[in-house]
């Protein structure tokens, strides 16, 4: 044990030397990746713009009018509220309006009721959970107005926590999806170790680091939709897991920054 140990700091002070010079940039790096995924679905809509408004028309029976103004309202408000992320303006109403479009596709799309649609969003809805516990750590102010004599940081305590555990989601989905090989066994393995010191808060930000480099290579070399060019569809399906998985990236990210809350194991060590 007393190896491990040793083996556990060297580990950590490697990491912490590594990523000492990309600090800086590591909050607009995460919040970037966290809103990529709904910058590429703007795009995508404004770019497949028949196709969309016949797929809601045909198949999922919105009226001529109704279909268009959905589109719209989508793209305006997810390219707005992407802005306001980036910029660490009005993060409160960014994560609203990003979380409702969430909601609303779901519903509007059909596939609420997909379970890897389901744990893949539950994902970026942690991500944008860590995003709005920045925010409440950076200002120190007030955005639960049902929620009084309850200082920011006690709020980001379960901000934070509800944050973790839905980051970590995107593994369920990747574990029970696929063949199953010894290398998924492996990434399984290592990915799931990962996601459970990072659910109870116990060395989070170097298990987020772990977990960032996986989905790293897991995103280059299994959603490579640039490489797809005979199957439009499925490259547009592609596409859209590796966004999501670069917005999840972009949650990880921000848990590096700002930490695991008080809710964690790690916040708990330093009390004793």
């Amino acid at each position: 044990m007393e190896q491990i140990r040793k083996a556990s700091e060297q580990t950590e002070e490697l990491l912490e030397k590594i990523s000492r010079p990309l600090k800086p940039y590591i909050p607009w790096v995460a919040r970037t990746l966290l809103v990529s995924t709904f910058i590429e679905d703007s795009v995508r809509i404004l770019m497949q713009w028949q196709n969309q408004l016949m797929y809601l028309q045909a198949y999922r029976g919105f009226p001529w009018g109704l279909s268009h103004l959905f589109l719209l309202i989508n793209v305006a408000t997810m390219l707005a509220c992407s802005g306001l992320a980036i910029s660490r303006r009005h993060t409160e109403y960014a994560v609203g309006g990003l979380f409702t479009v969430i909601v609303t596709q779901g519903f509007a799309y059909g596939l609420i009721f997909d379970i890897k649609f389901f744990l893949r969003n539950l994902s970026v809805v942690g991500g944008l959970l860590m995003l709005l516990a920045e925010s409440l750590l950076a200002k120190r102010r007030n955005v639960f107005a049902g929620l009084p004599n309850i200082s920011d940081e006690d709020q980001s305590k379960y901000v934070l926590l509800g944050g973790r555990i839905l980051l970590v989601l995107l593994f369920v989905s990747f574990v029970f999806s696929g063949k199953f090989t010894l290398m998924r066994l492996i990434v399984s393995a290592i990915g799931g170790l990962s996601c459970l010191m990072v659910a109870v808060g116990f060395k989070a930000k170097y298990s987020a680091i772990v977990l960032v480099t996986i989905l790293s290579v897991f995103n280059l070399a299994v959603n490579n939709w640039w490489t797809i060019d005979f199957n439009p569809v499925h490259r547009d399906f592609v596409k859209y897991d590796f966004f999501q998985t670069l917005s999840i990236m972009g949650g990880f990210l921000l848990l590096v920054n700002v930490g695991p809350g008080g809710f964690s194991v790690d916040e708990k060590k330093k009390n004793f």
